[in-house]
């Protein structure tokens, strides 16, 4: 089976959302997870921290540097993700229909990398 992520964006508004209507969404999401584990489909998940919070390390002229922030400068982020093992794209597409619904965002999905061959 290959394995796929399924990446939700940043949602701003989910901090400032009223209680009860971010409440059904989480609620919503455990209900996916727990299908995805039944399913056998479930390799991991994840929700992320606001993009403020992030520390971009990277080698420049031979230093390692931390900084504060996202590295791309973008209005959009990951808010969260899960990995999913899948026979293929359309079941991958599958699990993300549930997913959309449930995190009432659109969501992205893409297969990770084949290894190599030894």
């Amino acid at each position: 089976m290959k394995q796929y992520m399924i990446s939700v964006p940043w949602v701003e508004n989910l901090v400032a959302m009223p209680d009860d209507q971010r409440a059904k969404i989480m609620a919503d999401v455990d209900v996916v997870n727990a299908e995805l584990q039944a399913a056998g489909a479930w390799v991991f998940a994840g929700g992320l921290y606001p993009p403020d919070t992030a520390t971009v390390v990277q080698v420049k002229d031979g230093e390692v540097l931390t900084t504060d922030g996202p590295f791309a400068e973008s209005k959009e982020h990951i808010g969260g993700f899960w990995v999913i093992q899948a026979a293929d794209l359309d079941a991958a597409l599958a699990w993300a229909a549930k997913a959309t619904r449930a995190c009432a965002a659109p969501v992205e999905v893409r297969p990770f990398q084949e290894e190599a061959p030894d």
